[in-house]
């Protein structure tokens, strides 16, 4: 018998939270400022201030503030404190992980009216030096390409988690949309046109003030169309009102709860397995990758591939490009 503890459709995995964050949470002192507000905000004030920052960003603070307590750590800090913090942990933990905590210690003082000592010259000159020595590359999600894609949608049955997850491989590649954005879509944030859908995007990680943005998903050319996909999962699954993507159990039952973004790469790496392909390397952003790097290997222009992504700057497209550009008139292949 599969053990549900172990499969993608957990149901822990659709809760909303962070367990360890919530431990953290309880036992952080209030003068950290560890949900970014100011100590003795006016009334009313506050819940607005926490507003400004996301949900996600308040659980790693927390997390990284936390870390750097046990460390011992304080807050305020001098730089000499935050210096030999970083130097402690530059063999273990990842540049990014090293800034992102910086972050945490500078919101930390800002928050209590305190001068950051991140912004201090030690502090740089320490960062700096451990970017030269342990390097900056982080590791990318491996793109999950149209003919990876299809050969996973072909190796899928017709169960009713079968036809759930090929909705959201389908839409999430389709949309190139993140795995917190994928997750977050209801019934009423679709809308049926004569070419496909659109999708409403009602917030995202480059909107969190919810101005929204809305996408379009066209009817496929193939077999493997995310429109068709999408409207048989909800038939089946009865769905017609709130979240669209939902956990089902081994029974085939369709829970109430939205699927959660850590799901959405459990699926996408058990589902490349089944179609005997290496899942190493995956993730759920590899949907999006894959969508960025499949239209640039087709020749779809960059703005365009923005317009479907969101994507703020052709920067942030280019690294995908350049992946897919690796073999375009190389300037090896008439030489070898």
């Amino acid at each position: 018998m599969t053990d549900d503890r172990l499969t993608r459709d957990n149901l822990h995995l659709s809760e909303a939270t962070n367990l360890l964050a919530d431990r953290i949470g309880t036992h952080a002192p209030r003068q950290l400022g560890i949900e970014g507000c100011a100590i003795n905000c006016p009334k009313g004030v506050e819940d607005y201030v926490r507003a400004g920052i996301a949900p996600a960003t308040r659980v790693a603070y927390r997390a990284d503030l936390a870390h750097f307590e046990a460390w011992g750590g304080t807050v305020p800090a001098s730089a000499t404190e935050v210096s030999s913090y970083l130097s402690a942990h530059a063999g273990t933990l990842a540049v990014a992980t090293l800034t992102r905590r910086l972050a945490a210690i500078s919101v930390a003082h800002g928050a209590c009216g305190l001068a950051s000592p991140t912004r201090s010259l030690l502090v740089r000159a320490t960062l700096r030096g451990i970017r030269r020595e342990h390097g900056t590359a982080q590791t990318q999600a491996k793109p999950l390409l149209r003919e990876n894609l299809f050969a996973v949608l072909g190796a899928m049955g017709n169960s009713r988690r079968d036809v759930r997850d090929r909705a959201l491989l389908l839409l999430g590649f389709a949309g190139g949309f993140r795995r917190s954005e994928l997750v977050s879509l209801n019934c009423s944030d679709i809308e049926r046109v004569r070419q496909g859908m659109v999708v409403a995007l009602r917030r995202s990680k480059t909107d969190q003030e919810g101005v929204g943005r809305r996408i379009g998903i066209p009817l496929g050319r193939t077999r493997h169309c995310p429109v068709t996909a999408l409207d048989g999962w909800l038939a089946q699954a009865e769905i017609k009102q709130g979240s669209i993507f939902r956990p089902v159990d081994r029974h085939g039952h369709v829970r109430e709860a939205r699927l959660s973004r850590e799901a959405v790469s459990i699926i996408v790496r058990q589902r490349l397995s089944e179609a005997g392909l290496d899942p190493s390397g995956f993730s759920g952003h590899s949907l999006r990758a894959g969508l960025v790097t499949s239209a640039a290997q087709a020749g779809v222009s960059t703005w365009k591939i923005r317009q479907q992504t969101g994507h703020s700057s052709d920067t942030m497209v280019a690294r995908y490009v350049r992946d897919a550009n690796l073999f375009v008139e190389n300037a090896a292949s008439c030489l070898l």
